[in-house]
């Protein structure tokens, strides 16, 4: 498990874009038959992915943790974008197709994820937090998610936000985590821009199509900073940084958070005019 170190406006405002890059964006998410975490300061996230191809793979405890086992004093929340797969939790096995969501609460000793087919293996995009009470594991298939229509063709942000681990949907103490699918022709996520004072923010971007890239705006609303992203990369957003991109094509992205609370609509909006 690598680490990233929290670092505030002012550190960022300096960066070059290679700093910009090794501090924000975690380029290798899905590696097929490991698991690749990478944990950051901000609300003490965890963000991975685990591909199973031929062979299980048993969500391990790294040592810098100091815990018996991974969800000792954690929770898990699980998204797969990949082919269909298995998740058994202490010996019970949840199925999960493409866009299924699965939590798992803390106290959960074992996790073992598993592809059905390993030609087409499961990609499971891994979002974990620090919790404090126990809440049951639970499914949830993208049918089953709470689909909200936002955005306008004319704006070119049309796009159906999937929640799955909310307030209103699974239950968690502090993650919230969900799916957004932009619509063809649309290319704008998260517009107009805001930023999460009591929570960061981690978005894994996917579904985009051989070649093309998505341009992902972070830092202070007047001290924006770009980003140029590739498929299954994600990007750690801060609190105080605004999260936002424009892609060369359509595509899909996760977006999950931790911090003081779980309120879906908890954000400070930045109006157009005011970014830099």
């Amino acid at each position: 498990m690598t680490q990233r170190f929290a670092i505030g406006p002012r550190e960022t405002a300096t960066l070059n874009t290679s700093g910009i890059r090794e501090h924000f964006l975690i380029e290798n998410i899905f590696t097929p038959g490991e698991i690749e975490l990478t944990y950051t300061h901000y609300d003490r996230m965890i963000v991975g992915g685990a591909q199973p191809t031929g062979t299980a793979l048993t969500l391990p405890c790294p040592e810098s943790l100091k815990a018996n086992f991974f969800l000792e004093r954690r929770e898990l929340g699980t998204l797969n974008v990949g082919g269909a797969g298995t998740i058994t939790v202490d010996g019970t096995v949840y199925e999960l197709g493409n866009q299924d969501c699965l939590y798992v609460g803390m106290g959960s000793k074992e996790v073992v994820f598993a592809s059905v087919d390993a030609a087409q293996p499961a990609k499971f995009y891994l979002l974990s937090s620090p919790a404090h009470a126990v809440h049951p594991t639970a499914r949830r298939t993208q049918a089953e998610a709470t689909p909200v229509e936002m955005g306008a063709m004319e704006t070119a942000n049309e796009r159906t936000i999937y929640k799955y681990i909310y307030q209103e949907g699974i239950q968690s103490c502090q993650l919230v985590m969900g799916l957004t699918q932009l619509k063809p022709g649309n290319v704008w996520n998260t517009m107009p821009s805001h930023t999460h004072d009591r929570r960061m923010e981690a978005y894994l971007y996917f579904n985009l199509p051989q070649g093309q890239r998505v341009l992902h705006l972070l830092g202070e609303p007047t001290e924006t900073r770009p980003l140029w992203v590739s498929n299954e990369q994600a990007i750690l957003s801060p609190p105080w940084s605004i999260h936002t991109g424009c892609g060369s094509s359509n595509y899909a992205f996760i977006w999950g958070m931790a911090g003081e609370n779980r309120e879906y609509t908890d954000m400070d909006a930045v109006p157009l005019d005011a970014l830099r």
